[in-house]
């Protein structure tokens, strides 16, 4: 391992190689100006850059902007007094792998670099097995139906990243497949025979949070008539999943932190201390550095669950994985309500493939279920698809208009096929029951009549 410790202080570069060779990590080189470590880190091949931020002339953000670019494989590992959110959100954004306030603890330093080269070394082995096209997907993802060769690389480092069993966060858009990509690391984990415990964390209440996730005794509070298990000691030997995680209201991230580091809990009502080994992987469709910026997300949390990242991208984006899902959905379809229906007219597909769907993949498959209801043997017709029709090139506004009026139509449907059942209309929608509520409030207010069952 080749370290390069980068910092205007001799006391503190001296210190700092003093320990990493106490650790027994011997080829450390040290720089003191910002200039200087541009040009060794450009011409250089180092592993790991220990950089400070506040330096004259040339600061450590200049260091890795000028030099990451150029050196992707060499994780930088922020080391500064500078204790400020928004900087340290940009540092991450331009690439820097953690960001360390001084004093640093020497436990926290190493636990960091060990880190960083292990992301470094996983990244160079993909780097060098993917290029997207031809790669199969594994068995542990094969629920993920897809042909998108972006896809297919992301599906390839997440196999490598489940094996680390490290925290992850999957973002992307809601329906993007975010519990079926958890799934998948879950089995391609070190612990793919424990269990699976899938959580909203947006349809918690706050008053019940520590009862659902760390349990309680029988007698704990009023109405606790028998112990309950919680969230953590339900997954214990497996995986915890936690869905909408940016949805947890910041008073209660603290109570959640402190089970992330030290994976011991205690029972509401109980006197002694449970320890669980279990693996955390978090979703989120929020941006969570923009909710850090604004106080609404704990930085060092973030830093818990997010070892590693990966993001979904939406539907309109992949478009090639639209005839696959349609097939899927419509065999699913046809199997559940008796109908012998098996494929789509040329037209149907085009119709399909020209859509954006800002539901994504689950108002792909409402919108194929809905066709099969409707439809007759042997094929799905255009007609089938409701409103949906071939899209002329329209203005940025009517594009908006139409976009919003599809989507409440849509919403309509299905609010009427599930008979006005609001919690199995959000969930086909892939939104929460209060996103659902908000959004026939406003339908009502527009339209200034009721059309649709409430």
């Amino acid at each position: 391992m080749r370290i390069l410790i980068v910092d205007d202080e001799k006391v503190s570069l001296t210190s700092v190689r003093r320990v990493l060779q106490w650790r027994g990590i011997k080829d450390v080189e040290i720089c003191d100006n910002g200039k200087d470590a541009i040009k060794r880190i450009s011409e250089g091949d180092f592993d790991i850059v220990l950089l400070d931020l506040l330096m004259p002339d040339v600061d450590g953000m200049q260091v890795l902007e000028a030099t990451k670019l150029f050196r992707p494989r060499t994780e930088f590992i922020i080391l500064t007094a500078v204790d400020d959110i928004a900087t340290t959100v940009k540092a991450i954004r331009q690439g820097a792998y953690d960001y360390l306030v001084k004093p640093v603890d020497n436990e926290l330093l190493f636990l960091s670099i060990d880190r960083a080269y292990e992301r470094k070394g996983l990244l160079a082995g993909l780097s060098t097995s993917v290029s997207g096209d031809g790669i199969n997907v594994p068995a542990a993802f094969s629920g993920i139906i897809t042909a998108n060769s972006r896809m297919k690389a992301l599906i390839a480092y997440a196999q490598v990243m489940a094996r680390s069993g490290n925290p992850v966060m999957i973002t992307g858009e809601s329906g993007t497949g975010k519990e079926l990509m958890a799934r998948g690391i879950h089995r391609a984990g070190p612990a793919p025979e424990g269990p699976f415990v899938a959580v909203n964390v947006s349809a918690i209440p706050a008053t019940m949070f520590e009862s659902q996730f760390f349990g309680h005794t029988r007698g704990a509070f009023t109405g606790a008539d028998n112990p309950h298990q919680g969230f953590f000691e339900q997954a214990d030997g497996g995986t915890l999943f936690l869905d909408e995680i940016g949805e947890l209201p910041i008073g209660l991230q603290s109570k959640l932190l402190r089970v992330l580091e030290d994976k011991t809990f205690t029972p509401l009502g109980g006197s002694r201390a449970i320890h669980v080994d279990v693996r955390l992987i978090s979703a989120t469709n929020a941006d969570i550095d923009q909710a850090c910026q604004e106080g609404k997300f704990r930085l060092d949390l973030l830093y818990r669950l997010k070892s590693a990242c990966i993001h979904l991208p939406p539907l309109r984006e992949k478009k090639d994985d639209i005839p696959g899902l349609a097939l899927y959905f419509l065999q699913k379809s046809s199997d559940r309500h008796g109908k012998k229906i098996r494929s789509f007219s040329r037209e149907a597909m085009d119709v399909l493939v020209s859509q954006d769907y800002p539901g994504n993949i689950r108002e792909l498959s409402q919108l194929v279920e809905n066709a099969v209801i409707l439809a007759e043997p042997p094929v799905i017709l255009p007609v089938h698809l409701g409103e949906m029709r071939q899209p002329s090139p329209p203005s940025a506004v009517s594009a908006l208009c139409t976009l919003k009026e599809n989507y409440d139509r849509h919403l309509s449907f299905v609010l009427n096929h599930t008979k006005g059942d609001r919690r199995e209309t959000a969930r086909i929608l892939g939104i929460t029951v209060r996103q659902l509520q908000r959004k026939l409030a406003t339908m009502k207010l527009l339209s200034g009549k009721q059309s649709i069952i409430i």
